[in-house]
């Protein structure tokens, strides 16, 4: 698949999660399999560009390209202005966001609450595409309320304003995260449109991956909450779509090793206080299912450094290796009774 001038390693895509797709997550999901990534979506709010938060987002050292990056608003010039900005801080694609269903940003008439106004739709893309000489991308759903989807409108309107590629979450904003994401709308889609189409929505198995694919026709898929966690899920799916096989599960090792990794590069990046509060989801989303995990991650919780959390984390699958090993022990010694 092609965004612009970028070719794209395969058709596996991170979607953009606030709090979640911070440059070290990109960058370990690029590793493990996935062929692009998008950001956290960005304020085009440009009096906030200097805080904290926003500065770490607008981080891309050491990312590999194309890097791309996604902002949010509801005025066209503010988000053409976000657009400059953030080419010129290092950003190869600039991804819209007219998808996320949150309240507080629907409140504002940003992310899908865009929907409900296509003329603003349409102000926005033109202006954002107009700013910029790098790709621009499109992140929507079908529409604001059920019953009254309007995605091959808004499409259209994409494709029209110069849009790149349109990544699809197969849900009406009104539907949020519930039910089942409907992927025939966004096969028609795909069948009215000439750029890329990216489905996104429910996909959390090589087997989905591939029926998603059959049954859209889109370009590439976008995983985002079934790879928090689980980052190998990229290789996964990878490997079955060229295979038709399914790699066996990581072992509890690499799932020690993968973490340790992500944590030492999550810590750097947003420094003591909160590296080890926001590193404590990944933590939990990491040990779900693991033996012993609930009680783990109650104890994880109250502690407030990283060099504690870090040694909980390292003595927590050491434990788990010990008991494994017992548990190999005992059967061997079971087998050579019998």
């Amino acid at each position: 698949m092609h965004i612009g001038p970028y070719q794209l390693s395969n058709r596996l895509i991170v979607a953009p999660m606030a709090g979640v797709t911070d440059r070290p997550f990109r960058m370990l999901c690029k590793r493990l399999g996935a062929g692009h990534a998008v950001s956290e979506m960005i304020t085009s709010n440009a009096m906030l560009y200097g805080s904290d938060k926003t500065r770490r987002r607008a981080n891309f050292e050491g990312e590999l390209a194309p890097v791309a990056v996604q902002i949010a608003g509801s005025d066209p010039e503010q988000m053409a202005e976000a657009a400059r900005h953030n080419v010129a801080a290092g950003a190869q694609i600039i991804d819209i966001n007219m998808g996320c269903p949150a309240k507080k940003v629907c409140n504002v008439l940003a992310g899908s609450a865009l929907l409900k106004d296509e003329d603003r739709v349409k102000r926005i893309l033109d202006a954002v595409v107009g700013a910029v000489a790098v790709p621009v991308t499109l992140k929507t759903r079908l529409g604001f309320k059920n019953g009254e989807e309007n995605i091959l409108r808004v499409a259209q309107i994409a494709q029209d304003a110069g849009i790149a590629a349109l990544a699809l979450h197969g849900r009406t904003r009104e539907d949020m995260y519930n039910g089942a994401a409907r992927y025939e709308l966004i096969a028609e889609v795909k069948r009215s449109l000439a750029i890329p189409v990216v489905a996104n929505g429910d996909i959390t198995s090589p087997e989905k991956a591939k029926q998603v694919l059959d049954a859209t026709g889109a370009d590439a898929i976008m995983i985002g909450r079934a790879a928090q966690g689980r980052p190998w899920i990229f290789r996964e799916i990878d490997h079955y779509l060229n295979t038709g096989e399914h790699l066996p599960a990581p072992r509890v090792s690499e799932i020690h090793a993968i973490l340790i990794e992500h944590l030492q590069d999550h810590y750097a990046f947003h420094g003591e206080y909160s590296g080890c509060r926001i590193a404590r989801k990944h933590i939990a989303w990491y040990t779900n299912g693991l033996r012993g995990a609930n009680a783990f991650r109650q104890a994880m919780y109250q502690l407030d450094s990283t060099a504690e959390q870090l040694a909980a984390v390292d003595n927590y699958f050491k434990q788990l290796a010990r008991e494994n090993e017992r548990l190999v022990y005992q059967a061997d010694a079971d087998t050579a009774l019998a």
